[in-house]
């Protein structure tokens, strides 16, 4: 760490590279759809190439009669299948409505893409030529898929049980405080604002294979997912069998950010297809089906409000919201525009009083769930996209308004219970400026300017709350050869597991990295877990690790006593040796070795980490960007971000993570959008030529600077870095864009800033000006 307090991550010892990235870049990684299966057959979705239409008849009689085929299942022949649940309580009056979501289809379908038949058959193509002969007849009905629409008094109908398509409403904070604080505000700002719908688009499509033992009645799922505890627990509601029969693993994944941890359909399919058959079942979606029948994120309307005293110091926020959950009620879905944005609500601000109104309802769309960040970005979006919008209104620089109202005073109270334990919000926004050169910035852009281009600068903060559930596990083993297991309840998507737990049992019980082995993702070898999401692992995980690390001190210290034959007291553990005064030492091995040729039983121990608060990453970042008034078009030139994640263990890994955050966050400001047909809710974004993810030469070298600020919330002092980018790149790109576009008398844009949006806001204000 250097004297700015920012950490050097290239030159820091503790900058490991990946253990896992030999297997990976060598082609020995375990994928979920990698090498063959004995005996096992292929499943193949038919889904609705209709929005929203009644299932009249399923003619599936020469589908099955096809060479290869073993089964042919419709809602019919599923009806002992109980409907996906949603695992997600919400506290609403009237309560949160969850229709029921069978497997299959029944009477009708809701979006395009929702499953209608199962063909199970020896091979892929003769699966998928089966599908082809499946003759449904369709009663097409009237479809919405425009959240604006969906609410409207004249819109269609998806549910009997949700008039108004009106699923949940959600409400938040002191109403008659607020009030007050408007009537009393001197400036009152806002903001109407668009979070567009988005994918996740993972590397690795979903996958999953199912099996079934008929001796033992139990079944095991192999999938491409994460939380493998919640989903046994949701297909068990489905399959109506206890939990504890059902095994869920998962081998390396390649990428998932929140859309694999959802129950899907072709889950519990699988199961039950392997079941009646007696042979595994596996299933591989291609791409199409990926966009059209996974979960997708974000789309939301928001309407903020911001109330300011004549000093410019925020007084109250006032948060309406309409979000979309797609025609179902996913596993976390109605999370993302609740309880998940209601901490991080109003960011880094001191804002004594808010409210949140927020009206979750259903379109004929593909469900939405949890996707990276869930819920912070778009609370961070709000509230810094109010902030810039005051600060011109109000003509204050928009870094000195963001200080005037930083938090300041620790622990703080936000007003919705969150407990912020600290923070250096004002020195991380006056390195990132000084890192970004924004003294120079008005001679860049007059340069730019002499050349016909536009050039904007931009600031943007975010405050995450990372933890996911408040409980996890973690157990460790000593192995017979000598290495030790470390079984944890939360799971890998890529982020480095195998690495960075080693870093930390190794500093923990000073052992070498290389003898830690990294149980994960299997619930027959991990009993509990809170899985992955929320930034989790290292808080959650490593703290429990933590916590099993002590444990296995104290387990081994009655070994090591008769080793060292001291008195059980006097020993002491340090730096991986056991000591007693006057009776010499002994490594952990060594007495781990003592302890199983004595008692028969390997040296072992268990770390609860219970009740955890949550951690808030944080930072301060700035984006300068040009644009081409004549095509739109949006060059980003350059992105500085001044974080704090707590405690770094690898802060290699840790810019890792931040880096993939950051450019999802910037492909949903500039290309991201999953977009349906309004008039008859076709998916117009269904392959990558028509939904644009962002490429090396969209991107700068990212400049990341981390600030370490440790919280007292776990054992390490970590706060959290999956998520951070993803939730502090929109707002910062788009008021780059912005500062860009103002001097033409742009004051807004929505996300995604594509050139066509950018070049048709300049020709609509133009046109606007007297005169023109």
């Amino acid at each position: 760490m250097n004297r700015s307090g920012m950490t050097a991550t290239s030159a820091d010892p503790r900058s490991m590279r990946r253990f896992e990235d030999e297997r990976f870049l060598t082609g020995r990684g375990n994928y979920q759809d990698d090498g063959e299966v004995s005996a096992a057959l292929h499943a193949v979705v038919l889904r609705s190439p209709h929005a929203h239409a009644a299932i009249r008849a399923i003619d599936a009689k020469a589908a099955r009669n096809l060479p290869g085929v073993r089964a042919v299942y419709t809602a019919a022949e599923i009806e002992d299948l109980g409907p996906l649940p949603c695992s997600l309580a919400v506290k609403a009056e009237p309560p949160l409505i969850v229709p029921p979501r069978p497997p299959l289809a029944r009477e009708r379908v809701r979006h395009v893409g929702d499953p209608v038949a199962f063909v199970v058959a020896e091979s892929p193509d003769a699966a998928r030529q089966a599908c082809e002969l499946i003759a449904v007849d369709y009663d097409i009905l009237p479809a919405v898929t425009e959240l604006a629409a969906a609410a409207g008094p004249d819109a269609p109908r998806i549910w009997a049980e949700a008039p108004g398509n009106l699923a949940l409403h959600y409400r938040r904070g002191d109403d008659d405080a607020v009030a007050a604080a408007f009537r009393r505000a001197a400036h009152v700002v806002t903001c109407r604002l668009v979070n567009n719908r988005i994918a996740a688009a993972a590397l690795e499509p979903r996958a999953a294979l199912g099996r079934f033992d008929a001796k033992s009645g139990r079944y095991r799922l192999s999938l491409s997912g994460a939380s493998v505890h919640d989903i046994r627990r949701e297909l068990a509601a489905v399959l109506k069998v206890e939990p504890g029969r059902i095994d869920v693993a998962c081998p390396d994944v390649g990428g998932g950010f929140g859309m694999k941890n959802v129950t899907y359909p072709e889950y519990a399919l699988l199961l039950a297809a392997a079941e009646r058959l007696g042979r595994p079942v596996r299933w591989l979606a291609d791409r199409i089906e990926d966009f059209a029948g996974g979960a997708h994120a974000r789309d939301n309307l928001t309407t903020g409000r911001l109330a300011l005293d004549a000093r410019g110091r925020f007084l109250a926020l006032a948060v309406e919201t309409v979000a979309n959950l797609g025609a179902y009620v996913s596993s976390l879905g109605p999370g993302s525009a609740t309880t998940a944005p209601t901490p991080a609500m109003g960011g880094l601000y001191d804002i004594p009083a808010m409210t949140m109104d927020v009206r979750c309802v259903f379109t004929n769309t593909a469900p939405i769930d949890a996707y990276r960040g869930a819920g912070k970005p778009e609370a961070n979006y709000l509230i810094e996209r109010l902030v810039d919008e005051a600060a011109h209104r109000l003509r204050i620089d928009p870094a000195l308004l963001r200080k005037r109202n930083f938090i300041r005073r620790f622990p703080y109270r936000k007003p919705f219970g969150a407990v912020l334990d600290d923070g250096a919000f004002a020195g991380n926004l006056d390195r990132a400026l000084a890192a970004a050169d924004r003294a120079g910035f008005s001679r860049r852009r007059s340069e730019a300017r002499r050349r016909g281009k536009l050039r904007g600068f931009g600031i943007g903060c975010f405050l995450e709350t990372a933890r996911g559930g408040p409980d996890e596990d973690a157990w460790l083993t000593f192995r017979h050869d000598g290495s030790i297991d470390m079984a944890v309840g939360t799971q890998s998507n890529g982020q480095g597991h195998e690495t960075s737990f080693a870093q930390v049992l190794s500093r923990q019980l000073g052992l070498p990295t290389e003898q830690f082995n990294l149980v994960q993702g299997d619930t027959a070898r991990v009993p509990t877990g809170g899985g992955h999401g929320g930034a989790r692992s290292l808080h959650m995980g490593g703290g429990a690790l933590v916590l099993a690390a002590r444990a296995l001190i104290e387990a081994g210290k009655p070994a090591a006593a008769q080793l060292l034959q001291a008195p059980l007291e006097a020993v002491i553990f340090h730096d991986g040796r056991f000591r007693a005064p006057g009776a010499g030492e002994a490594d952990l091995a060594t007495v781990a070795r003592h302890a199983m040729e004595t008692t028969g039983e390997p040296l072992s121990s268990h770390g609860a980490h219970r009740n955890a608060p949550l951690t808030f990453p944080n930072g301060a970042q700035v984006a300068e960007v040009e644009v081409d008034p004549d095509t739109g078009a949006v060059t980003l030139l350059r992105y500085v971000a001044v974080d704090d994640y707590g405690t770094l263990i690898n802060p290699l890994l840790t810019e890792a993570q931040v880096h993939g955050g950051l450019a999802q966050g910037i492909g949903q400001a500039l290309m991201e959008q999953v977009r349906y047909d309004p008039a008859g809710g076709q998916l117009l974004s269904a392959t990558f030529m028509d939904y644009a993810l962002p490429r090396a030469a969209d991107l700068p070298d990212f400049e990341l600077a981390m600030v370490e600020l440790p919280t007292q919330a776990n054992p390490l002092g970590v706060k959290g870095a999956g998520q951070a980018g993803c939730i502090g790149a929109p707002q910062t790109v788009i008021h780059a864009i912005l500062d860009a576009l103002r001097p033409l008398g742009v004051a807004h844009i929505d996300m995604p800033a594509t050139p066509d949006r950018i070049w048709h806001a300049i020709r609509n204000t133009r046109a606007a000006q007297p005169g023109s």
